[in-house]
């Protein structure tokens, strides 16, 4: 017992000495950070690019080419100027007659909010061109509010070369905010002039009973099969924008150039795919069932029913879930009627009443009346009709069927007479 406790108590003086011995040394300097980046840098000199110098003042502004012979996902960048010259003509319902590609400018802004309004700026506004050399890009920059009037002033003579302006959620957000800034800047816009197909609203038709958004980087990834690395999201674009005001440190901007510049990129070749479906449906590069139901749609508003028959049928073909199959094929009876080919219609609406689905009372219904009105058996009439009534039972089937019963029961007295 007592040499363990010798043991402690030389323990206890050793690390006495030692704390004695350290008690005096300062603290160690922190390490040195390794962010070597200036806390200022100019835009002009981490960008390739020039500050313009215009009557009405400065802004910055860069361009990017994408050459001929790069990919952007599934869509050949060379392919973007042989799009024939009436490629938009039938998804813009005919406002945008023949005019080729070179004549077309992709346009996406990045603003200082979302929800416009004279309070909200266009910082950065990206214009992208089809030419024989590729896919280029012209970027406007404000690097301060007070640029804001030299940047319209110089986006308006850029986009005179052109004639059509394609967005992408452009009717209700990108164009008029910039209406509004040219406004503002007692200056007139160059719009009039321009024919404006908004992309969204076909890429919708389209995509929305498969996809569960139809946002630009969403078709981006699951249509043209890009996967965007370290990309900001949107929401941020504002926040980066408000710090590098406050702290002119420009190398925050960079992922924004990049933002934009694939976006507009992305929406030059969603224009190869989504117009050139409703130009040439037959032919469209669709290869799941809900994308034709959504151009068969589109096709029977404009009264192209034996087309739009057709893509139907195809889509069954190729497979469809259930909640959308069934209403296909309601949709199927209903063209099969318009076309007059009761037959046609009556199979679709057969097969709908053999199983189990939302439309199976509906599809029971028009068989009872198909037999009654059609075919004068009553007696199949009213099987029909109150297998319709076990699903659902309404005032109007418990008066066919006990019209029914009372044919049936008329028929068979006379059959006994």
């Amino acid at each position: 017992m007592e040499d363990i406790q010798e043991q402690l108590a030389a323990l206890r003086r050793r690390v006495a000495l030692i704390d004695r011995k350290f008690a005096g040394a300062s603290t160690p300097p922190p390490p040195p950070s390794r962010d070597h980046r200036p806390a200022r840098y100019f835009i002009e000199e981490l960008m390739s690019g020039e500050v313009v110098r215009t009557a009405l003042g400065e802004h910055f502004e860069t361009e990017k080419l994408w050459e001929r012979h790069r990919r952007h996902g599934s869509v050949d960048i060379g392919d973007l100027a042989q799009l024939p010259a009436d490629l938009l003509d039938s998804l813009s319902e005919g406002a945008i007659a023949a005019t080729p590609p070179t004549r077309w400018a992709f346009l996406d802004t990045e603003t200082t909010g979302l929800a416009g309004g004279t309070g909200t700026y266009a910082f950065l506004i990206g214009v992208g061109s089809i030419e024989p050399a590729g896919f280029r890009l012209r970027q406007f920059f404000m690097r301060d509010y007070g640029e804001e009037a030299s940047l319209l002033s110089r986006l308006a003579e850029h986009l005179a070369q052109f004639d059509v302006l394609i967005t992408y959620n452009g009717k209700a957000y990108d164009q008029p905010l910039l209406e509004t800034r040219f406004r503002m800047a007692r200056a007139r816009h160059p719009f009039g002039r321009l024919l404006h197909l908004d992309l969204l609203f076909g890429a919708r038709r389209l995509w929305k009973l498969r996809l569960d958004s139809c946002r630009l980087a969403d078709l981006e990834n699951q249509i043209l099969g890009v996967e965007r690395q370290g990309d900001l999201p949107g929401e941020m674009i504002p926040y980066c924008y408000f710090e590098f005001l406050r702290t002119q440190r420009a190398f925050e901007l960079v992922p924004i150039f990049h933002h934009n510049a694939i976006d507009i990129l992305s929406l030059a070749c969603l224009t190869a795919i989504v117009p050139l479906a409703f130009r040439s449906p037959e032919e469209a590069r669709l290869r799941h069932g809900a994308d034709l139901i959504g151009l068969a749609r589109w096709l029977e508003r404009g009264e192209r029913y034996d087309e739009s028959l057709r893509l139907m049928r195809r889509a069954v073909e190729l497979g469809l879930p259930d909640h959308l199959l069934f209403k296909t094929l309601w949709e199927i009876a209903g063209l099969e009627k318009r076309r007059g080919r009761p037959e046609a219609r009556i199979a679709a609406i057969t097969e709908l009443a053999a199983s189990r689905n939302p439309y199976r009372a509906k599809a029971l219904e028009a068989l009872a009346k198909h037999y009654e009105h059609r075919e004068r058996n009553y007696s199949m009439a009213l099987e029909m009709a109150r297998s319709a009534q076990q699903i659902e039972d309404t005032p109007e089937l418990r008066r066919r069927a006990e019209r029914l019963a009372g044919k049936t029961e008329k028929g068979r007295k006379q059959m006994k007479l």
